[in-house]
């Protein structure tokens, strides 16, 4: 090997440095360097290792492009995978025939046909309408206005005929109810803008709901501290998946074990369940936990019922609190330590309520859409009123309920709408009861990853709160509380995000927008069917900033699930069918084996000489369990599937006219309705 030479080799002072051309070859083949150091002697060999180097950079490029298209046909080889994997499953939804029908137990049959009948005569009609256009179109018929004075002879003058009632009569009332739909939608989008604005200004602030009180000392000592007696309440039926998570988490809170006990409430109507249920709370019996197992034989009431039965027991009345979680919550150990301190010192208040999250938020797109949806509700919607308001409505779980002072002033838990939760929390509010909402508190559930379980729960939370509307209007007219109050119940509470927002979203969207493509004359602006709802929608994936790169499933979904936001929205108003029925969310028990290990290191911690859970034996029931239950399928949903049909035939005749966004967006939106309709966004079942 030569020598070093130059300035790190030992050059001797006052030698010109005559370099070497060097072509460094970086490690990305998209780029290379030439460093080239030489002396007026070398220009041509300069000159000549350019044009060399230059050569070389051309046969570089022609490589790198060669990557790109190879990087390209990649992507279109996954993306025909993909169709022809959805192809696949659409061709098995078809073949097994299984449809909505067969599932919808919370749903009306009476309603659920006649809007399905509703919906195929629009889509039969659009397709008559778009037959016409064609027909117009392809034999040259002029359908400028000026041409409906002309005379005309045959088909073109019934075409004539058409477009002239359509001018006359049918133009005038689809605008004006165009026009009321879009100011109801320019009155919700404020509603949630202003919403934003508060959740941005607590943010600037910092505001929190505030101790009254010093923190709590260790609960090893309970004269120590403000340790009151709390009872927590376990409501569950028929979810064997998750019985076991939820009681070992409650069963694992830190508090003092003299000063809190668990009811497990147990509805389950199937006998391996409740037997399952039972061994598990006698299990943690004799670890020395305070929990007690409750079983109804008369299901009345559903969830409201078995709250209110719980209620009824004699030594309910030693307790102060009550904290209720579903059988899926997994509150953390220090939950009700950064929960109870808030009511003391505080006699107004009644109500805490915590932050959910999800152990399943990245299971599928459903989920990460419902993610989205709920992310929102609590960091804007609940933040915001608990804030600014002191009222919210209560989320049914997760929360520590004042029971003496709240809950019974308030009347109890009443069994007369699928949303007791909502029903408790505006009869307290009425009675002067002030919430807190504790953003940054937060208890772990689960999401529903099967379109059916989904659209179940959106029936019943949307039918319950026209339901409880209906119910309580008078209560609130009547009752003595301060008139913007009653305004903020009535007009915000109810009317505008209850009713209005699935009555615009479905008629504006699914109805009127395809109608304006049969019928030019009745205009729709760009900004409505476009900028607005893009708009919105990036406000609501502002507290989920993970999910940007869904914000357009995520509008397209929220059109689509209208249509059973509407439906259940219409059946809770004017008590239609089963609009009473309650519908247990299907649950999947996502809890990890690390969730399971930290209980039991929990429990280990303050209980000495007491065995954890087998985690071997905690794992192998639930495979057991998954094992024996029912067979789930994946169903066709037959008005998704119409509306599908409708809006793409509305696209097609939006390319009559020319009318780029609304194409778009109507492609768009009717290939969202076929996928949901044909089951392909949420958990497939093989």
């Amino acid at each position: 090997m030569a020598p070093w030479s130059g300035l790190w080799g030992g050059r001797p002072v006052g030698e010109a440095y005559r370099g070497t051309p060097v072509v460094v070859m970086m490690a990305n083949p998209k780029w290379s360097i030439s460093d080239i150091s030489s002396t007026e002697d070398d220009d041509e060999d300069l000159l000549a290792r350019r044009k060399g180097s230059r050569t070389k950079n051309a046969k570089q490029i022609r490589w790198v492009l060669l990557i790109k298209a190879h990087r390209a046909a990649g992507c279109l080889a996954s993306l025909a995978s993909a169709a022809v994997a959805l192809g696949a499953a659409a061709r098995r939804r078809m073949t097994a025939g299984r449809t909505d029908a067969e599932a919808d137990a919370g749903e009306s049959p009476v309603v659920r046909s006649r809007f399905y009948a509703f919906i195929k005569a629009f889509l039969v009609v659009s397709v008559l309408l778009l037959g016409v256009e064609l027909a117009a179109h392809f034999n040259g018929w002029n359908l400028a206005a000026s041409a409906l004075a002309l005379p005309v002879i045959g088909l073109e003058s019934l075409y004539a005929s058409w477009l002239r009632f359509r001018a006359i009569y049918v133009a005038p009332s689809l605008q004006f109810l165009t026009n009321a739909c879009v100011v109801l939608f320019l009155i919700q989008s404020a509603d949630r803008i202003i919403q934003c604005l508060g959740c941005f200004y607590i943010h600037l602030r910092r505001l929190k709901p505030e101790l009254k009180a010093p923190a709590l000392p260790d609960a090893e000592d309970p004269d120590a501290g403000y340790y009151p007696m709390v009872l927590v309440q376990i409501p569950m039926c028929n979810e064997k998946e998750v019985y076991q998570q939820s009681i070992a988490a409650v069963c694992n809170l830190d508090w003092p074990k003299s000063n809190f006990l668990v009811q497990v409430l147990d509805d389950s109507d199937d006998p391996l369940t409740q037997t399952l249920i039972r061994e598990e709370v006698a299990k943690w019996q004799q670890q020395g936990a305070r929990i007690v197992y409750r079983h109804r034989v008369l299901r009345d009431g559903y969830k409201a019922g078995n709250l209110k039965s719980a209620m009824g027991c004699s030594y309910v009345k030693d307790y102060e609190f009550v904290a209720i979680f579903d059988a899926d919550f997994q509150p953390n150990p220090d939950f009700l330590k950064r929960t109870v301190p808030h009511f003391k010192d505080n006699d107004e208040l009644g109500l805490v309520q915590a932050r959910w999250s999800f152990v399943n938020k990245d299971e599928n797109l459903l989920t990460r859409l419902q993610n989205i949806n709920l992310c929102f509700h609590f960091e804007v919607e609940q933040q915001v009123n608990g804030i600014f308001l002191n009222f919210f409505g209560f989320n049914g779980t997760a929360g520590v309920f004042w029971r003496i002072k709240a809950l019974e002033d308030s009347g109890g838990w009443m069994e007369r709408t699928t949303v007791e939760d909502m029903d408790i929390a505006v009869r307290a509010h009425l009675n002067g009861w002030k919430f807190i909402f504790l953003n940054d508190v937060e208890c772990q559930c689960e999401l529903p990853e099967s379109y059916e379980a989904y659209r179940k729960q959106q029936h019943r939370w949307h039918s319950g709160p026209m339901q409880l509307f209906r119910l309580c209007l008078p209560d609130i007219i009547k009752c003595k509380i301060a008139f913007w109050k009653k305004a903020n119940l009535i007009f915000l509470f109810f009317l505008l995000r209850k009713l209005i927002l699935p009555f615009y979203s479905f008629t504006l969207f699914c109805i009127i927008l395809p109608m304006t493509m049969f019928v030019p004359e009745a205009e729709l602006p760009e900004w409505v069917v476009c900028y607005i709802p893009a708009l919105m929608s990036l406000l609501n994936i502002l507290p989920s900033p993970k999910s940007f790169p869904f914000v357009i499933p995520y509008l397209l979904f929220e059109n689509t699930m209208s249509v059973t936001k509407f439906n259940a929205m219409i059946s809770g108003l004017f008590q239609l069918g089963s609009a009473y029925e309650w519908v247990v969310t299907k649950k999947s028990g996502r809890s990890s084996e690390g969730d399971l290990i930290s209980l039991a290191s929990k429990e280990l911690k303050h209980q000495k000489n007491v065995s954890a859970p087998n985690l071997d034996a905690v794992t192998k029931e639930q495979s057991a369990l998954k094992k024996d239950s029912k067979k789930k399928h994946n169903r066709i949903y037959k008005k998704e599937l119409a509306l599908s049909m409708l809006l793409l035939t509305a696209a097609a005749r939006s390319l009559l006219s020319k009318q780029g966004i609304h194409f778009y967006f109507l492609l768009f939106q009717g290939i969202s309705f076929l996928l949901v309709g044909l089951d392909l966004i949420g958990e497939q079942i093989e």
